[in-house]
């Protein structure tokens, strides 16, 4: 009983010692750019429950969740193929460290003029940077995939697609998860960035809209609000890894004990 309400204490008390300091701080502050908690969340009911979540926070979501799944399958699918072959490794790996190399950001007024200023362009961005994580960590999960395993798999005649499915996939989950977890984090950011050019809908445009027109505490339940999607999809996605890792948790955890004597 202990163990959950420890977890939750250590979970809840930072951000329960911030949100005092912060009460604190802005108790008799006149600043106008450092409005108390109250008015912070009296301005996120009245901003965010209403039309503004159907018009900016679910399209923005919606276009996060695709571009990071386009991402996670354009990034397996070629960096399997990529890590289980030698020439196309050293074929491409020049230019995708090229790639890799350089900041969605700056690509964004290219993707705008190729596809316009649609939803089509702010997916583009997501993924032109989310997919880098994903793709690279699987060619360096694929590649390190233990010598002895794929030899076994070969003497009881488990190749091709079966070999792909049941032994490089599997021994190569851990990485591909770990890249998966910078894919989240970076598609954030990209939703945002993505949708503060030339847009008129979104989280991005909402919260540059408020700063632009002096809505402090708009502007700031804004950034609130991205706080709690980040947290709610670090939730989602530990219980994803959980599920998809539970064998390489079972097996760190048999080799501590192991270790403990």
């Amino acid at each position: 009983m202990l163990g959950p309400l420890r977890a939750v204490g250590y979970a809840a008390g930072l951000p329960a010692l911030a949100l005092l300091a912060w009460a604190l701080a802005t108790d008799r502050s006149a600043s106008i750019y450092f409005p108390p908690p109250a008015t912070i969340a009296q301005a996120f009911a009245d901003t965010w429950f209403g039309p503004a979540l159907t018009t900016d926070v679910l399209p923005s979501l919606g276009r996060f969740a695709i571009g990071v799944l386009l991402s996670i399958v354009v990034g397996v699918a070629a960096g399997t193929a990529i890590g289980t072959t030698r020439w196309l490794r050293d074929l491409l790996e020049p230019l995708l460290e090229f790639f890799r190399a350089v900041p969605p950001v700056v690509l964004v007024p290219v993707l705008m003029l190729m596809l316009g200023i649609g939803d089509t362009m702010r997916i583009a961005v997501i993924v032109s940077g989310c997919v880098w994580p994903v793709l690279l960590n699987t060619v360096e999960g694929v590649r390190g995939v233990d010598p002895v395993l794929t030899e076994t798999s070969r003497s009881y005649r488990v190749r091709g697609g079966l070999s792909l499915r049941y032994v490089v996939l599997p021994a190569a989950s851990p990485q591909i998860m770990a890249g998966i977890r910078l894919c989240l984090s970076i598609g954030l950011i990209l939703m945002v960035i993505s949708e503060m050019f030339a847009s008129s809908s979104g989280l991005g445009y909402r919260i540059v809209y408020f700063q632009r027109s002096f809505m402090i505490a708009q502007m700031w339940s804004g950034i609130l609000l991205l706080g709690l999607v980040g947290v709610a999809v670090a939730g989602l996605y530990g219980i994803a890894e959980r599920r998809v890792l539970h064998w390489y948790h079972g097996m760190r955890q048999g080799m501590r004990e192991v270790a403990r004597g």
